[in-house]
């Protein structure tokens, strides 16, 4: 026999009095069931390794291998990030990954008026292939994989690394990595441009006409949402954005007379991971859904490996605070382990100093750490997309690729992603989301962890990493000796050869590599380039 409560002992079930939304947006249900999915790309989820690749671009995914665990680095002289380098390889980092400097990403060397009080304060600097010769040293080329966030003067850093890896006997075609060499998303978000966009997507496609024949096991570009959402977008804008901006380079890149798959297996895409674990989750496989579709359907791409979306990931950047900073280690834990389940091929994980400065050793330890132990401790690595057959996983999943695609159309109406970032399109539609971020937390509506509630008072700094301000002098005298003991005629033999090659039509890569074999620096190079193309003014309106 049972019996029924008395109605006045009843408990109702309450939830917070909150929207329970993700950052895009999308409503969350309170639970989810079978019929949830059920939009038009339900059923099209596939096997891994198999078209559209939502649960994984191979087969086996981390059954096979680990993603590659590749920590950002490089601070100061090249001598110091070799040394932090030669640190993480020995601590089991499996790939580096190459932070360079202010003046580096614009195009100046370190003794340029323009670097004053820059030099490698937010990475390291490398003016000439000395600087790159050291940053490498006793790091064999042929058996590392080097990825290297350098965007407007990205020819001209490869150059240097195909140049030093033939000093060390190491043919171009052995050398494995990335170059980010994204264009389009500095324009939206970041601003280490140096030429208009014609020259650049130029640039861009010459690095991909020369790596297909001379250096093949070379990723040309990195397709970067990172830095879009640190600007402040949404996971569902994240997605739409950096793929609009993949779908420019490939039409560039036929334009230019390249067959989409003799190219396009060399794409990379780069993402951030936040701490929606759920949506994060589900953008990446929505990603690559969508990526799978756009390459087949609108490309024509015939080759399974052209449909593929291979992308390496680092922990969110701007999610992290300076207040209570060790706080920071359970965010980027939680943020890499959305990533490993979400299948990246390769990983960054951030340190918990970040917020503060650049980051110190143990910092960093303990980040590289946090990946060991996702890969090792926790099993999610052992099985094929683990959150596969999630009613909640699928259905953000299918959502994510529709509200994308709605504004891929949008901005294909306009003419593709350069008509809409020049027409401030993509621009407005991330200041908006950020700023509604911010309100969302002034309000307290957003709660961060120690930030706007749960706070201490009298908080203890930890030890951060100061860049000594006497490394600036040092490279300067550095530049000064190479200048004095160079042969300067053919520098200036060749910067004529290169201006007059820019004003063509030809490949410039294989005339920027003989230019840094002959110490033409970056500095000189860029000068000469922008005496040709130009350099870039936004429009700016108040």
């Amino acid at each position: 026999m049972t019996t029924t409560r008395p109605k006045s002992t009843e408990k109702k079930a309450q939830e917070r009095k909150v929207r329970f939304t993700t950052s895009s947006d999308i409503e969350l249900k309170r639970l989810y069931k079978p019929e949830d999915v059920t939009s038009d790309y339900a059923g099209e989820i596939g096997e891994a390794g198999q078209y559209p690749f939502t649960r994984g671009v191979q087969p086996t995914m981390y059954r096979g291998r680990f993603w590659t665990m590749r920590q950002y680095a490089g601070y100061a002289t090249a001598e110091e990030s070799n040394a932090r380098y030669r640190y993480l390889l020995e601590q089991g980092q499996t790939g580096l990954s190459v932070a360079f400097d202010l003046p580096t990403q614009i195009g100046y060397d370190a003794d340029d008026p323009m670097a004053l009080g820059e030099v490698g304060k937010v990475g390291v600097s490398i003016s000439s292939i000395h600087d790159m010769a050291r940053l490498f040293d006793q790091i064999p080329l042929d058996k590392v994989s080097t990825s290297m966030t350098i965007n407007a003067p990205a020819t001209v850093l490869l150059a240097m690394y195909i140049a030093v890896g033939k000093q060390q006997g190491v043919s171009a075609d052995q050398l494995r990595g990335t170059v980010q060499n994204d264009i389009l998303k500095e324009y939206i978000a970041r601003g280490t441009y140096i030429f208009p966009p014609a020259p650049s997507l130029r640039l861009i496609t010459d690095l991909f006409a020369y790596c297909k024949t001379d250096v093949p096991q070379w990723n040309t570009i990195s397709i970067s949402g990172y830095h879009i959402r640190e600007a402040g977008c949404t996971a569902v804008q994240e997605v739409a954005f950096t793929l609009a901006n993949g779908m420019a380079y490939v039409q560039a890149a036929i334009d230019a007379g390249l067959d989409v798959d003799d190219f396009a297996p060399q794409l990379s895409f780069f993402f951030n991971a936040h701490n929606q674990f759920l949506e994060e989750i589900a953008k990446f496989r929505a990603a690559r859904k969508l990526w799978a579709m756009i390459m087949r359907n609108r490309f024509g791409a015939k080759n399974p490996r052209s449909w593929q979306l291979k992308f390496h990931t680092q922990t969110g950047g701007s999610t992290l605070t300076a207040q209570q900073p060790e706080n920071n280690i359970v965010r980027v834990a939680l943020q890499a382990l959305a990533a490993v389940m979400g299948g990246t091929q390769s990983l960054h994980t951030n340190s918990m100093d970040e917020a503060l400065a650049l980051p110190t050793q143990k910092a960093v330890q303990v980040a590289l750490r946090t990946q060991q132990i996702i890969a090792h401790e926790t099993g999610v690595a052992d099985t094929v997309d683990p959150l596969a057959g999630s009613y909640a996983i699928e259905s953000l999943t299918d959502e994510i690729v529709k509200r994308a695609e709605e504004y891929i159309r949008k901005i294909d109406d306009m003419g593709g992603a350069l008509k809409a970032i020049e027409a401030g399109y993509i621009n407005l539609e991330i200041q908006d989301a950020a700023y509604q971020y911010l309100q969302a937390v002034e309000s307290g509506e957003q709660i961060i962890v120690g930030m706007n509630q749960f706070t201490v008072e009298g908080e203890v700094q930890p030890d951060l990493l100061r860049v000594n301000p006497a490394i600036e002098a040092a490279q300067r005298e550095k530049l000064a000796e190479m200048r004095a003991k160079r042969d300067n005629t053919k520098v200036n033999e060749l910067r004529g050869q290169l201006e007059a090659a820019a004003k063509g039509k030809e490949n410039l890569m294989p005339l920027l590599v003989t230019c840094v074999e002959n110490e033409v620096t970056l500095g000189e190079i860029c000068h000469t380039l922008r005496g040709v193309f130009g350099e870039y003014r936004p429009n700016v309106s108040i």
